[in-house]
């Protein structure tokens, strides 16, 4: 498809966020449960994974955004500093997706701008309680 990557500035991508935009993370969870964009609709879909070897794409990325987003839907792609979004954002372009637009800069240039973040809850782990030892004195 002949559609070029949008990049907008990260005050123009909150302003759309405003106005119903949803917004894809496409960082790692971990580098999501960080802090991210503060925003009213948001999915954290990572691009790539980073392993061993190095970083590999998600093979499902396409898949997973595919399942959770409409092709008409009003997408923002951010990632941490706004190269894997551009990557992102070609590949929705690509299947069929109108309305992507790319964060530049990424969620580095959102705090920059000091635009408002989340941190999300580290999971509680329900931890064994643990039963205080007292010497037997029967012994």
């Amino acid at each position: 498809s002949g559609s070029e990557v949008v990049t907008i500035h990260v005050n123009e991508a909150k302003n759309l966020l405003q106005s119903g935009y949803r917004y894809i993370d496409v960082r790692t969870v971990e580098e999501f449960e960080k802090g991210h964009v503060e925003a009213e609709n948001i999915l954290n879909i990572p691009y790539l994974f980073i392993t061993p070897e190095g970083r590999v794409k998600n093979p499902e990325f396409l898949k997973e955004v595919s399942s959770l987003c409409k092709e008409e839907d009003r997408l923002i792609v951010g990632c941490q500093s706004g190269v894997r979004s551009l990557a992102a954002t070609a590949d929705l372009l690509k299947i069929g997706f109108k309305n992507v637009h790319d964060m530049g800069g990424g969620y580095l240039a959102w705090v920059e701008n000091g635009h408002p973040i989340k941190m999300e809850e580290p999971k509680k782990i329900q931890e064994p309680e643990i039963v205080e030892d007292k010497p037997n004195e029967e012994l």
